[in-house]
């Protein structure tokens, strides 16, 4: 593993009342191991999941594509400050990597688009064919499919958005064969019992405080989509 710890420091934070320094999870987990290729945050939407994931990602110094930020009414001046009251223990030094978010994955696709016009060879990385000319799962997946050979720290936050379940399984295998190689790690933050169903995966469970592993037939995602399937049935 590149990264096999992430410490909180709630002893520091630097406020209680506002997000996401006023979550109990935050406040009431130590630590969580990162010792699988492989590692999961599920847990319902406002639980805090996809924040770690970008606070872990900040802290590893992994570029976050958010594109143009506008001014919001509710501004909260905390939203990005958890990266500052974590810690990692890294296992043989900084690596490389890359931050997905399906929110701002077009973000990067119209950069590399524009760089590529005057540098095509930007494009050899991701198969030589400019993302935006493909659909957007289409381009998604050439996205990690080239990204993902490379030795590196990876998150990925809903990879699922714009992927069907095809698609989906696909990207599981891709997890699974990539974690299985020995050099890439990846950090998922999903709803998808598809995408979480990686053999030898440690799931943490969001839903509950403190933050804590869970069995994939436990989590509330499975449960949910075998009773669907059952009754359906």
């Amino acid at each position: 593993m590149h990264i096999d710890k992430l410490m909180f420091h709630p002893e520091k934070y630097p406020t209680d009342q506002y997000y996401p320094f006023d979550l109990p999870i935050f406040r009431e987990t130590q630590e969580l191991l990162l010792e699988t290729p492989v590692t999961y945050f599920v847990g319902e939407n406002g639980t805090g999941k996809s924040t770690l994931l970008e606070a872990i990602a900040q802290r590893c110094n992994i570029h976050i594509w958010r594109g143009f930020q506008r001014k919001s009414f509710d501004f909260n001046p905390y939203r990005y400050q958890l990266a500052d009251y974590i810690s990692v223990n890294w296992t043989a030094g900084l690596v490389p990597g890359s931050f997905f978010g399906a929110s701002i994955f077009q973000n990067f696709v119209k950069n590399l688009d524009e760089w590529a016009t005057t540098d095509p060879g930007q494009l050899d990385d991701f198969g030589g064919k400019s993302l935006a000319s493909q659909s957007h799962g289409q381009s998604i997946m050439t996205f990690f499919r080239n990204r993902y050979r490379i030795e590196g720290l990876y998150f990925l936050d809903e990879p699922e958005t714009a992927l069907s379940p095809k698609t989906q399984l696909e990207l599981l295998e891709l997890l699974e064969k990539m974690g299985r190689a020995g050099h890439a790690q990846f950090i998922v933050a999903t709803h998808s019992p598809i995408i979480m169903a990686c053999p030898g995966a440690r799931i943490y469970d969001f839903d509950r405080s403190p933050i804590r592993p869970v069995e994939y037939e436990e989590t509330e995602h499975f449960r949910v989509f075998k009773t669907f399937m059952d009754e359906r049935g």
